[in-house]
């Protein structure tokens, strides 16, 4: 009986709590989790021109290194011959199968009979001087295909990473697809027309931001304005290099089926830019579009940080845990481009879901953060927890319960 009357004080205790908390819960409804806006700047708002699109262009566009955002472009997902530009790609294969330790740059690159043929001072493309049935280090040869264009250093290099362009074509198709170029297929290491041989604007911007990001040391080579190989000293075709010192690279192509086509980035300051004009009428046009493009961007965008990594930027409850909230944040910084003065309108908001059930991992995806500017999502970024929240006792659990029901 004495059992049985600490029971029904028990029961009468947590019926009059539930009922005490289900008023407070009534009169004090809890706000929905918010996500901290960022950092205020001062900066005055600042109208916009159009883009300087180029008279004459199969697609062209202008791309954040930060973020990945296109500022603007036209036929961006357009199919388009990449020319020379295709060696970017035989670039970044060359380059991660360096750092897996496949080759090494003092490696003997053989310049085989085939590569001379095929792309050597006999062609009508360009091509880099080294001797038919000789050996270069693996580097040389590599400058050779970036600054001269090489595209008998291109074949050599495929032929001594991969035994063949063939097997080389589909290593570079499947570095192709984890950078994300979503529409583009490459036959060879040169990028002299073949069927099924294109890309488009954009994945090409993707891959000029993946070398730079990826491999730094390879992308440096397309700064160097002159090669020697032998007796013979060529230029590298891309004026940017003579024009502005804040162009860095990238690469020129051209052949009657792609027009002058160029893939220029530079960085002034903290902001770097990727330009692509692709099927233009001249070696010196494709550079004036280019610099039109790169100078407005620069003018016009900005890019900031909004969110660190790792830090705490909104916090949500969680039932049935031990702590009853978990903070979260950004696994990597969440980074957007603007134009200039409008940082300040900038609207943030989150996607979670409405109920969080512990145990929580840290780490764990939780929701999106999004930012918005006009109504329209311009960065977005997975919102995972900081704090891991361990579950919680069984009463804590039973209490927990109780309320998510009477809340449904």
């Amino acid at each position: 009986m004495k059992f049985r009357s600490t029971l029904g004080r028990i029961a009468v205790a947590t019926l009059a709590t539930a009922a005490v908390g289900l008023v407070f819960a009534q009169s004090k409804p809890q706000p929905k989790p918010q996500l901290a806006p960022p950092a205020a700047v001062a900066s005055g708002e600042l109208p916009v021109p159009p883009a300087p699109a180029p008279k004459v262009a199969s697609a062209w566009l202008l791309m954040d290194y930060a973020t990945g955002q296109v500022l603007a472009g036209e036929n961006v997902d357009a199919r388009v011959e990449p020319a020379s530009i295709t060696k970017v790609m035989t670039s970044y294969v060359i380059a991660a199968e360096m750092k897996n330790g496949k080759i090494k740059p003092e490696d003997p690159v053989m310049m085989s009979e085939n590569a001379w043929r095929s792309g050597g001072a006999g062609t009508d493309g360009s091509y880099s001087g080294f001797e038919v049935n000789k050996t270069a280090p693996l580097e040389q040869m590599e400058k050779g295909m970036v600054v001269q264009s090489g595209n008998d250093a291109a074949i050599a290099l495929a032929e001594h990473v991969a035994g063949s362009e063939e097997a080389f074509a589909s290593l570079m198709n499947q570095y192709a697809q984890r950078i994300g170029m979503k529409n583009s297929h490459f036959v060879n290491p040169h990028g002299l027309s073949a069927p099924e041989h294109y890309s488009t604007a954009r994945d090409l911007a993707l891959l000029g931001r993946a070398l730079v990001h990826d491999y730094p040391v390879a992308y440096s080579h397309n700064k160097i304005k002159e090669f020697t190989v032998g007796p013979i000293t060529q230029p590298n075709r891309n004026l940017l290099l003579w024009r502005d010192p804040s162009v860095d690279g990238i690469k020129t192509g051209h052949h009657s089926g792609a027009g002058y086509c160029l893939m220029a980035s530079a960085k002034r300051g903290d902001q770097r830019l990727i330009s692509v004009v692709m099927g233009n009428t001249s070696e010196n046009q494709r550079a004036v579009d280019s610099q039109a493009l790169l100078n407005w961007g620069f003018r016009f965008f900005e890019t900031h940080k909004l969110y660190e990594a790792g830090k705490a930027v909104a916090k949500q409850k969680v039932w049935k845990g031990q702590a009853d909230e978990v903070q979260l944040g950004v696994a990597e910084p969440l980074l957007v481009s603007v134009p200039r003065g409008r940082y300040e309108q900038l609207k943030p908001s989150m996607d979670v879901p409405k109920t969080l059930v512990a145990p929580i991992r840290k780490g764990q995806k939780i929701g999106t953060a999004k930012v918005s500017l006009d109504g329209k999502v311009i960065a977005q970024a997975p919102l995972v927890a900081i704090n891991a929240v361990e579950e919680g006792g069984f009463f804590k659990r039973l209490w927990d319960e109780f309320w998510m029901w009477w809340g449904e």
